[in-house]
């Protein structure tokens, strides 16, 4: 086989510690690249099983990013109905007290 064709053997894919990166422009090349591999396994499970998928994302500078399929509005009240807002601190008694007067 002619030397130029040799190829060396590759690492494949490898580990990396998962710790906060410590330099600023890696951290952000890193928080886009997985933001929009994020992002994209979404849509993934959208098409692939019809899921109703929402993702919020805010990155260090408070910029904030989201994913949401198939329409918002959908997606965050089919949310809120299993996940009811807690109501503020003696609202619901207040409620309940109406509620009960009629």
């Amino acid at each position: 086989m002619p030397l130029a064709m040799v190829k060396k053997p590759s690492k494949g894919r490898q580990k990396i510690k998962i710790a906060k990166i410590p330099k600023k422009n890696h951290l952000q090349v890193t928080f886009s690249k997985r933001r929009s591999g994020l992002f994209k396994k979404a849509s993934e499970l959208y098409t692939l099983c019809g899921a109703n998928v929402a993702i919020i994302v805010f990155s260090l500078t408070g910029k904030v990013f989201s994913f949401t399929y198939p329409i918002v509005e959908t997606t965050v009240d089919q949310f809120l109905t299993y996940n009811p807002l807690p109501k503020p601190n003696g609202l619901h008694l207040i409620e309940a007290h109406q509620n009960a007067s009629v």
